[in-house]
């Protein structure tokens, strides 16, 4: 899909309100697509809507959570009363939580199975069969993360929805290529969003030490929800199905398909190293 310019296009983004999705968001919107978001926090949702609307785009801003699937159909009905298909759907709505499997309740799972990876699951059920009826192809972006093909203890459930995350973004890609339908599949590694400081922590990691050293690490990488779009529209002008973000993510992309004993080994020695630096046994 050529993203250089996008005037004429539609393009949706899922948790629009920050982080990758209104950096998304309004990178599109430079670019001249007209969007339409959604977002679970009206007052971060207004604002990314203030944002593109100064850019000149027409823009749709609706509370989703994408979670509901009578949320999703509805928020699809209002879309599409306005285009008859989307040429871009971004999904990047999610949510993490750090935890050990013991410390992970079953309400731990159902939240983050509903949002990361029903959330995905309803944008594509809502969003791509109009792109297929209209029969102009178009492009589908699933934001997973370098934790969807690397296995991390303390983000058991998180990385399950991420690994499962990449396994649809693969079937589809099969399935719409011949429809001229691009799929992505985003997997950044540790980039500075909001979403740590939302995160629930169970069990050992449940200190205000943990989560401080943890925000800390992040702001140090200094990797900005910026540059995941700006190499998020690069893999999506690629076509790129699998698109690591960030150096780790890519060393850890490769170390999974060509040394994956290498990567368990060097992944305990890491973990180790965390669970010492944050006191925990």
């Amino acid at each position: 899909m050529q993203v250089s310019d996008l005037r004429g296009k539609t393009a949706l983004v899922t948790g629009a309100g920050s982080g990758i999705g209104r950096a998304t968001a309004l990178l599109l919107a430079r670019r001249g697509a007209d969007l339409a978001l959604c977002d679970i926090d009206d007052a971060a949702l207004a604002e990314t809507e203030r944002s593109a609307r100064a850019l000149g785009r027409e823009v749709l801003a609706c509370r989703v959570d994408v979670a509901s699937a009578e949320a999703m159909r509805a928020f699809a009905d209002e879309v599409h009363r306005r285009v008859p298909a989307v040429d871009l759907l971004v999904n990047n709505a999610g949510v993490a939580l750090g935890a050990e499997f013991v410390d992970t309740s079953l309400a731990d799972w159902e939240r983050l199975l509903d949002v990361n990876l029903r959330g995905v699951i309803h944008g594509c059920h809502f969003f791509v069969p109009p792109m297929l009826r209209r029969g102009r192809g178009g492009h589908v972006v699933n934001i997973a993360s370098a934790a969807g093909f690397t296995a991390t203890e303390t983000l058991t459930a998180y990385c399950t929805t991420k690994f499962a995350v990449v396994g649809l973004s693969e079937c589809l890609h099969a399935e719409l290529a011949r429809h001229g339908i691009g799929v992505t599949c985003i997997c950044p590694g540790f980039i500075d969003t909001p979403i740590l400081e939302r995160a629930p922590l169970r069990g050992p990691l449940d200190t205000p030490a943990a989560r401080a050293r943890m925000a800390e690490e992040l702001r140090k990488r200094g990797y900005t929800p910026d540059r995941v779009a700006e190499n998020l529209l690069r893999a999506v002008a690629r076509n790129r199905l699998i698109a690591p973000i960030t150096p780790e993510a890519w060393f850890l992309y490769f170390s999974k398909r060509f040394a994956p004993a290498l990567l368990r080994r060097l992944g305990a020695w890491i973990q180790s190293r965390q669970r010492r630096a944050l006191g925990i046994p």
